[in-house]
């Protein structure tokens, strides 16, 4: 399975990538995941990418370098988003996407 590149939007409302989530994180080290709307209005839209949001925000307080999303392809991600705004419903868990 690919991982999430970079470039790509973690918050596709916004279009706000996972770089520029990163580079957020580590200018301005958010206490909170919900701080993480200060980057461009990330997950303030639609909602699909708060549960991501928050695992990067974990992982950044935890010490990682790069925050990642484990085990997404970014072509699922975006299916499961749109379904997502269709129904209503996720995944149980980012993992699970």
């Amino acid at each position: 399975m690919h991982s999430v590149h970079p470039e790509d939007h973690v918050c596709m409302c916004y279009r706000v990538s996972l770089r520029k989530l990163r580079a957020y994180m580590k200018r301005e080290d958010p206490a909170a995941p919900s701080q993480l709307s200060e980057c461009l209005g990330a997950g303030t839209g639609c909602g699909w990418c708060v549960p991501f949001l928050e695992e990067l925000h974990r992982q950044h307080k935890a010490g990682e370098d790069e925050p990642d999303i484990p085990g997404v392809d970014p072509a699922q991600y975006a299916e499961l988003r749109t379904s997502y705004r269709q129904t209503g419903k996720r995944p149980e868990s980012p993992e699970n996407g």
